[in-house]
């Protein structure tokens, strides 16, 4: 369901990321229900899981961008990037959370943003195991399945409620990093994947912490954050970009507790 109050170029491609979420969905809710060949990984060279699945999304996916829309670009994680100068960019996460897929931990979906002038606009979230869709554009609005959600205006620290998608992913530097933001607040919780973002956007949680990001993990949620009245950057304080210099991700639910989280961090 897209914003009524949305202006129709940005309706028309809300519907369209929509139309790309459902398709995903089917062919990932298929595959989850195929069993053990479906969801049997293989070792990408950064020894991160990669399925079948994932690949056979994003291809249908890229398909379906190319007939729609064949002057914009697309940043994928299985099969990389065209048209990354154009002025609006489909970034593309499969299926984000690929070793819960494999393990069966309900977290996993597929991430869709759209960049416009190398900027998060759009996003668009999608959990089938869940039930459950994320939509978003920047400074605007987003929804859960279709009802607006707000990120709660959290301004104590002390009593901020954390996330973690992997702490396994952090250098050792960054780790300790990630221990100062542990110790100021109530609790962290880990393994959500981009479901926590989620989260975030709906004011169930304060702020996520994570490293190991690429564009195609971060377009998507921070659109929805930002919709939702949040502010993402990565560690240095710099917007979400298409190319990065940093994996390392900072996400809250208000501007104010972004300024104080920062600082431990860098």
């Amino acid at each position: 369901m897209t914003e009524p109050g949305a202006d129709p170029h940005t309706r028309e491609l809300l519907t369209f990321a929509e139309r790309l979420a459902d398709e995903a969905r089917k062919l990932l809710t298929a595959a989850a229900d195929v069993g053990a060949d479906a969801v049997r990984p293989d070792i990408k060279a950064d020894n991160s899981y990669v399925t079948a699945t994932d690949r056979a999304i994003e291809y249908r996916l890229r398909e379906l961008v190319a007939d729609a829309y064949p002057g914009h670009g697309v940043l994928g994680e299985e099969f990389g990037a065209h048209g990354l100068d154009a002025d609006h960019v489909w970034v593309l996460d499969p299926l984000d959370g690929t070793a819960a897929f494999v393990a069966g931990v309900p977290v996993y979906g597929t991430l869709i943003g759209l960049a416009r002038h190398g900027s998060p606009w759009l996003g668009v979230m999608d959990y089938p195991a869940t039930a459950e869709r994320w939509t978003g554009v920047h400074g605007a609005f987003a929804r859960r399945n279709g009802a607006p959600v707000r990120t709660r205006p959290s301004t104590d620290l002390g009593s901020a409620l954390a996330t973690c998608s992997n702490p396994d992913f952090f250098a050792a530097s960054d780790a300790d990093r990630l221990a100062r933001v542990r110790e100021r607040v109530q609790y962290t919780l880990y393994g959500a994947s981009s479901y926590a973002f989620g989260l975030l956007a709906a004011g169930r949680t304060d702020l996520a912490v994570d490293c190991g990001l690429k564009p195609y993990d971060v377009f998507a949620p921070a659109a929805v954050i930002s919709g939702a009245g949040g502010h993402v950057s990565d560690w240095a304080g710099a917007p979400p970009s298409l190319t990065p210099t940093s994996t390392t991700y900072l996400s809250t639910s208000t501007p104010a507790l972004h300024r104080e989280v920062l600082p431990l961090l860098r």
